[in-house]
C-alpha cells in the first residue's frame, strides 16, 4: 500500500513538473503592449532577431522587443518603399549592410540598398545630389560630421531636430535617447539644430609598443640619454626623443630593424586628411575652445559670428601662422628621419596596417578604426591570451597648445538625409537611421565594429569585459579627456570645397618643392579666395563668409600682436621632453572621472 501511495505521489509530481515546464514554454519569452499587438508571425520574427543577431544590448530583452515592434508597426503605412543609402567602407558599415539592412528589411517591409565605397567617394556622391538640387540616387548618406559646416549652411541637408518636432515625429523613435550619444555636440550646426544622426565614432590617439616600453634596459638607456623616463609622451619635444631614441640608438629588437615614428606621406588625397583631420591642433595652431577653437579654429579659419572672414594670417586666420608650420616642420622632419623609408611613399590605406607587422614602437597619429585589425590572434602585436602588446593613449601636444584647446580629431560618421526627397523615402530613410544605431542593436554593433555611440554601451558590462583586449579604447572613451578631441567644426562652410586645397599644397612641402612656409602660404590664398567665391555665389546661406577688401585687413604683424590664435613664434619650440606612466595616466581618469 505504501509503494502504491509512493507510485502515485511520484505520478504526481512529475505531471505537475509537466504541466508547469508546458506555462513556461507557452508562457510568450518577451512581452509588451506593443509586441503583444503583433501577429504571431511578425512576434516570431522579433524573438529570432534578437536571439540570432542582437543578443547583447544594454536594453532587456522585453524592452528589445518592444523598440523593435516599434518599428515595425511604424513602417505599416510605408509599405512598397524602397531606399538606398551610401557609406564609407569601415567594418562598422560592413556589419550594416550584412546584418542590420537585410533585418530592417524583414521587419519592416522595406527593402534597404545599402552601398559602402572610399570616403572621397561618399563626398562626391553627396555633391553630385547637392549640384542636383533634386532627388538623387541615395535617400541618406552616413558621411563625416566634418561636413557640419556645409550641412548647416547650404539648404541641402534635412534639419532632423526640426524633423523629429515637425514632419516625422510620428516616426522617431520614443527611446532614441539622444542625450545618450557621446557625439551629439559634433552634429549640431551654428544655429544650434540637430543636422546628422552619430552612426559610428573613432578617434586619432597615440599608440606604442607598451611590452617595449617596460624593458627595464630600454627605460635604462632611455633615462640615461634623455635624462627622464620612458613613457607615453606628453608632448611634442617627448615624442620626437622616443622616435629618435628607437631608430637611432635602439635600431634592433629581438633581431628586427625597428622604427620610432609611422607615418605616411605620397602625394594622395589622404595626405589632405592627414592634416585637416587636425595636425595643426595638435601643435597648438588654433584657439582654445571645446570642440573646435573659437574664433580661430584648427583649420586656421577665424569666423566672426557664425560667419567665416579667412584663413591668412593678414586675415586673422592661422592656417600659415608659425604654428601651423611648426607642425608641417615637424611631420616633414619626423617622416624623413625617424619612419621606414617606404613610408614616405605609402598613403593612409598603406600605412594604417604597418604597425601591426611589429617593427614600429610608436604613433602619433593612429585611429582607433584600426582596433579591430590590431587585436587579430596571430600578429606579432598580440599576446598568446589574445591581449595585446599595444596601448593607445592621448596625444601628445606641440609647442604652440594651450590648455582648454582640443588636442585631437574625432571621426563622427553620422547620417545625413537630403531635405529635397519624397515624404516615404525621408520617413522610410529616418526609420533606417534611427534602428541602425537603436539600443536594440548599437552594442551589437560597437562590439564588432569598436566604434562607440553611445554612453550607455561604453558602461556596459560587456564592454568592461572586453576592454582588456582593446588596448585602452574603452577607458579612454569613458575618460573626461574624450571631450578634446572633435571633427571639423563649424567654421568651415563648405568642406569639399576647401579639403581638395590641403593635399597638393602639403605635398609640395613634403617633396621639398617649396618650403613648409611657401606651401602653407599658398594654401592660405587658396582657402581665402575659395571662401570668396562661397560669399559671392550665396552658396552657405545665411552664415556664409564675408571677407574683407584687401585695402581693409589689419595684416599680419598686427593680427600677432594679438591675444590667442594666430600665434607669434616661439623662441624655443623644443622644450623639456616630458612622459607619464600608463598606469598613472589611467589612475588620473578614473579620479577625473568620480
Amino acid at each position: 500500500m505504501y509503494e502504491k501511495q509512493q507510485k502515485k505521489e511520484t505520478i504526481m509530481k512529475t505531471f505537475l513538473l509537466f504541466i508547469g515546464l508546458m506555462l513556461v514554454i507557452s508562457r510568450p519569452a518577451i512581452a509588451g503592449p506593443l509586441f503583444d499587438a503583433l501577429s504571431d508571425e511578425k512576434r516570431s520574427l522579433i524573438r529570432a532577431l534578437i536571439q540570432d543577431h542582437f543578443p547583447d544590448s544594454t536594453l532587456s530583452e522585453d524592452e528589445q522587443a518592444e523598440e523593435l515592434a516599434w518599428f515595425a508597426r511604424a513602417a505599416m503605412e510605408l509599405k512598397g518603399t524602397e531606399i538606398s543609402v551610401l557609406s564609407e567602407q569601415l567594418p562598422t558599415h560592413d556589419y550594416e549592410a550584412r546584418v542590420l539592412a537585410p533585418a530592417f528589411s524583414k521587419l519592416t517591409k522595406i527593402p534597404v540598398t545599402h552601398d559602402r565605397k572610399p570616403e572621397g567617394e561618399v563626398i562626391r556622391q553627396i555633391n553630385l545630389q547637392r549640384i542636383m538640387a533634386a532627388k538623387g540616387r541615395y535617400d541618406a548618406f552616413v558621411n563625416d560630421s566634418d561636413m557640419i559646416g556645409t550641412h548647416s549652411r547650404s539648404g541641402w541637408a534635412l534639419a532632423l531636430s526640426d524633423y523629429m518636432e515637425g514632419a516625422g515625429k510620428a516616426f522617431t523613435l520614443p527611446t532614441l535617447a539622444l542625450e545618450d550619444f557621446i557625439g551629439l555636440e559634433f552634429v549640431t550646426g551654428p544655429d544650434g539644430k540637430i543636422y546628422q544622426l552619430p552612426d559610428q565614432q573613432f578617434a586619432n590617439l597615440y599608440w606604442f609598443r607598451y611590452d617595449w616600453f617596460q624593458r627595464p634596459e630600454l627605460r635604462a638607456q632611455f633615462r640615461e640619454r634623455y635624462g627622464y623616463e620612458l613613457g607615453v609622451p606628453v608632448n611634442w619635444s617627448a615624442y620626437e626623443d622616443i622616435a629618435e631614441f628607437f631608430t637611432v640608438h635602439v635600431r634592433e629588437i629581438d633581431g628586427e630593424r625597428v622604427y620610432g615614428h609611422m607615418d605616411y606621406g605620397k602625394r594622395d588625397p589622404s595626405l589632405g586628411w592627414r592634416f585637416t583631420d587636425a595636425w595643426f591642433s595638435m601643435a597648438g595652431a588654433g584657439d582654445r575652445g571645446i570642440p573646435n577653437g573659437l574664433p580661430v579654429d584648427e583649420w586656421g579659419i577665424r569666423m566672426e559670428g557664425c560667419h567665416p572672414v579667412g584663413s591668412s594670417v593678414s586675415r586673422g586666420g592661422a592656417t600659415n601662422s608659425p604654428a601651423a608650420v611648426y607642425a608641417l616642420e615637424k611631420y616633414i622632419d619626423w617622416l624623413q628621419r625617424f619612419a621606414p623609408p617606404e613610408a614616405a611613399d605609402m598613403t593612409f590605406s598603406e600605412a594604417g596596417p604597418v604597425p601591426a607587422k611589429g617593427q614600429i614602437a610608436q604613433q602619433i597619429f593612429w585611429y582607433t578604426a584600426f582596433t579591430s585589425d590590431m587585436t587579430k590572434e596571430g600578429l606579432p602585436v598580440v599576446n598568446e591570451d589574445g591581449t595585446p602588446k599595444w596601448r593607445m593613449a592621448p596625444s601628445p601636444r606641440g609647442a604652440y597648445w594651450q590648455r582648454g584647446m582640443k588636442l585631437g580629431y574625432q571621426d563622427v560618421g553620422a547620417w545625413t538625409i537630403p531635405r529635397a526627397m519624397g515624404a516615404e523615402q525621408q520617413k522610410a530613410a529616418w526609420l533606417y537611421a534611427q534602428f541602425t544605431v537603436s539600443r536594440t542593436v548599437s552594442l551589437q554593433k560597437t562590439l564588432y565594429g569598436l566604434t562607440p555611440i553611445r554612453l550607455s554601451d561604453l558602461e556596459s558590462p560587456q564592454m568592461q569585459q572586453k576592454a582588456p583586449a582593446l588596448g585602452g579604447l574603452v577607458e579612454f572613451y569613458r575618460s573626461p579627456a574624450r571631450t578634446a578631441w572633435s571633427p571639423t567644426g563649424v567654421n568651415v562652410p563648405d568642406y569639399p570645397r576647401l579639403a581638395k586645397l590641403w593635399w597638393p599644397n602639403i605635398a609640395d612641402a613634403v617633396t621639398g618643392k617649396v618650403s613648409p612656409q611657401q606651401a602653407l602660404n599658398n594654401l592660405a590664398a587658396a582657402q581665402d579666395r575659395t571662401l570668396s567665391v562661397i560669399e559671392r555665389n550665396f552658396l552657405a546661406g545665411d552664415c556664409g563668409p564675408r571677407m574683407a577688401d584687401e585695402q581693409q585687413l589689419k595684416g599680419g604683424e598686427w593680427w600677432l600682436a594679438q591675444p590667442g590664435a594666430p600665434k607669434p613664434r616661439l623662441s624655443n619650440e623644443k622644450p623639456q621632453g616630458k612622459t607619464i606612466r600608463y598606469e598613472d595616466l589611467l589612475r588620473q581618469w578614473d579620479i577625473a572621472g568620480n
